[in-house]
């Protein structure tokens, strides 16, 4: 390939900021669960962007989409309407709980405007004095300055402090801690119905119910981060839905346009009112080529049986991850997950396998220093889980 005649990396190095730790690989195409590096060797790709490539790489629709609309308009403003706007908007609210969408361009973006709308709402509807909201300790919900604040996970703070205030944070699970830490200032609960970056944490079948109780009992708004684990990645296209609640705000982005920037923060029409002409905004929020793209994404989710095939390669993946766990216990401690955001919590630091398996041909991705996480594209075949799961039997053999 041409682009392997330029030393591409240590260009990276002399003109980007240093904000990544980079693998040593520079993929320059993809198809389906497959990139490929400047040299033109192959890998399989577990990570998919981290749960942005939902659809695989250059999924013909949504190239064929993104090419047709930039060939029409790119961009023209919010201050007028667009076609691909307005359709994956009303695709949104027909296929959620919601009544209204605003559009940004990431995750972070969009729990930044539900945390402005938060406070808005409760402002109009309860007067001064409750801004405050409750997250849940090892959380992320971005890198702006106050989703950082809003993360619960102090290693992201450090540096960055004084952070925002307005946020309490409590042991996620602990249903009674989050009652104590509401008070009269509090308006929200922020969390994610699992938490991705803290290590593919799963929590009790009646813990979001509970929460949505207490929301409901004290008249809080309950926003769920949907941003990793949304857009068909548990097997339903919200992961909220295997809980059986309705949040009043969600938050959307990476799968959303597979890998097209785009975000979305949805909410029921009582809290939507909040937002006025002038009280938020985003330039390129919704900007046409993102959402022609992301309406193929969500077409396509909900076509047939892409959603309950999800599952069942989901289900497949994780009992071949159990099968490790049992064949090697004084490595592997836990396999949890749900469809296809799956880890493995490993009794040793996972940096070595993530090396030793992109050697391999493997993508895959480590959080919380010994957490494999596994995210997908949601096309993945069960061949292809195979390779991967032999990979990782020759890596925890070789540990004995």
């Amino acid at each position: 390939m041409d682009a392997g005649k330029k030393d591409w990396m240590s260009l990276s190095d002399r003109y980007i900021m240093h904000t990544y730790g980079r693998s040593p690989v520079t993929l320059v195409e993809g198809k389906g669960c497959r990139v490929f590096d400047s040299d033109g060797k192959m890998y399989l790709d577990f990570v998919a962007g981290i749960a942005v490539c939902n659809l695989g790489h250059t999924h013909p629709e949504v190239a064929e989409a993104v090419c047709r609309q930039a060939q029409k308009l790119v961009h023209v403003s919010n201050l007028y309407y667009t076609v691909p706007q307005i359709e994956l908007a009303e695709l949104l609210i027909e296929h959620s709980f919601a009544d209204r969408v605003f559009f940004c361009n990431s995750g972070a973006e969009a729990n930044e405007a539900a945390i402005k709308l938060a406070r808005k709402y409760s402002r109009d509807r309860f007067g001064e004095g409750r801004h405050e909201i409750i997250c849940l300790k090892d959380s992320f919900h971005g890198r702006t300055l106050a989703t950082l604040s809003a993360t619960g996970q102090e290693k992201f703070h450090k540096g960055f402090e004084p952070l925002v205030d307005g946020f309490r944070h409590v042991p996620a699970g602990d249903l009674e801690a989050m009652k104590q830490a509401i008070t009269e200032k509090t308006c929200a609960i922020l969390m994610e119905p699992i938490q991705g970056e803290g290590g593919v944490v799963l929590f009790s079948p009646d813990y979001l119910p509970a929460v949505r109780k207490l929301c409901d009992e004290h008249r809080l708004l309950l926003i769920l981060d949907e941003v990793q684990v949304g857009m068909g990645r548990t097997g339903t296209l919200f992961a909220h839905e295997h809980y059986g609640i309705k949040p009043d705000m969600m938050t959307l982005a990476k799968a959303l346009a597979n890998g097209l920037p785009l975000g979305a923060l949805l909410a029921r029409e009582e809290v939507a009112i909040s937002f006025t002409p002038g009280t938020h905004a985003s330039t390129f929020g919704g900007n046409p080529v993102a959402c022609a793209a992301a309406t193929v994404v969500l077409k396509t989710l909900l076509e047939g049986d892409f959603l309950s095939n999800c599952q069942g390669t989901g289900r497949y993946f994780k009992q071949g991850l159990e099968d490790l766990a049992a064949r090697y216990p004084s490595l592997i401690k836990e396999v949890r997950g749900l469809g296809l955001i799956l880890g493995l919590e490993l009794k040793v630091e996972g940096a070595d396998f993530v090396t030793n398996l992109l050697h391999k041909g493997f993508l895959i991705n480590c959080t919380q220093g010994n957490i494999l996480r596994f995210t997908p594209p949601l096309i993945v075949t069960k061949a292809e889980i195979d390779l991967l799961l032999g990979a990782l039997d020759e890596e925890c053999r070789k540990r004995l």
